[in-house]
C-alpha cells in the first residue's frame, strides 16, 4: 500500500513496484486519515508512507496504525533525510526509511526486505546516524518526543496553535502545552526562533516530502 500526498509519485511508485513481478500494490492513500481507514480494510504486508501528507504526519499516522495493527510493517519514503526525521520516523515504529533520492530498484529490495520483517535502512542515512551517534553534541531535537517532535515542526512551518490543534485531532490546550515544553527543551522564547532553527538544521518543508 502506498500512502503520498502526490498523485505523480503515487504512480511513478506503483509503477515501479509492479515492474518488480512480485508485488502487488493494493491500495493507495493520499491522506494519513485515508491511509488509517484504507490500512484497515487492505491489511497489506507493507505499506509505504510518506513524512510530509497535508493533515497528519506520515510519523503521526505510523503511530496511530501500529496502535491498531501491532505487526504493520511501514516503510518510510521521503525527501526529509535529517536524521532526526529518521529517528522519529523509527521511534514510531517503522521498520525502514529511504530517501527520495534513492535509486529506484532500492525501493524494491527495501520492500521486499520489510516483507520478510527485516529492517532496511538506507546506507548513506544509516552512516549519518552513526556519525551523529558518535558525536559529543546530542542533536537538540532528540530532546523532544514524538508528538512534541510533530507539533515542532508544524511550528517551524507556521501553523497556529489552533490549526495544528486541528490537524492532529487535539484540543488547543494540549498543542500549547507541547509548544510550552518545545520551547523549554529547545530553549527558544517564541515560534520565530523555532522556525529559525528548524531552518538552520534542514527541517522545513521544500516541496513533496
Amino acid at each position: 500500500m502506498l500512502c503520498d500526498d502526490h498523485a505523480l509519485v503515487r504512480m511513478g511508485f506503483r509503477l515501479l513496484l509492479l515492474n518488480a513481478g512480485d508485488i502487488t500494490v493494493v491500495a493507495e492513500a493520499e491522506s494519513g486519515e485515508q491511509a488509517r481507514q484504507m490500512f484497515a480494510q487492505h491489511l497489506p504486508d507493507v505499506l509505504v508512507m510518506d513524512l510530509a501528507l497535508g493533515g497528519a504526519s506520515g510519523i503521526e499516522t505510523t503511530g496511530r496504525i501500529l496502535a491498531h495493527h501491532p505487526k504493520a510493517r511501514v516503510l518510510a519514503l521521503s525527501a526529509h533525510e535529517d536524521t532526526s526525521f529518521v529517528a522519529q520516523m523509527l521511534k514510531a515504529g517503522a521498520r525502514g526509511y529511504l530517501s527520495k533520492r534513492t535509486a529506484p530498484e532500492t525501493l524494491v529490495e527495501a520492500v521486499r526486505a520489510v516483507a520478510r520483517g527485516e529492517r532496511y535502512l538506507d546506507s548513506a542515512l544509516a552512516t549519518r546516524i552513526d556519525l551523529s551517534r558518535l558525536s559529543e553534541q546530542s542533536r537538540p531535537f532528540d530532546l523532544l518526543s514524538e508528538r512534541e517532535f510533530e507539533v515542532f515542526i508544524h511550528l517551524a512551518n507556521g501553523h497556529s496553535v489552533q490549526r495544528i490543534a486541528e490537524l492532529l485531532s487535539l484540543s488547543a490546550n494540549t498543542i500549547g502545552t507541547h509548544l510550552y515544553n518545545i520551547k523549554r527543551k529547545l530553549a527558544v522564547s517564541n515560534q520565530a526562533e523555532l522556525s529559525l532553527m528548524a531552518m538552520r538544521h534542514g527541517l522545513l518543508d521544500t516541496g513533496p516530502g
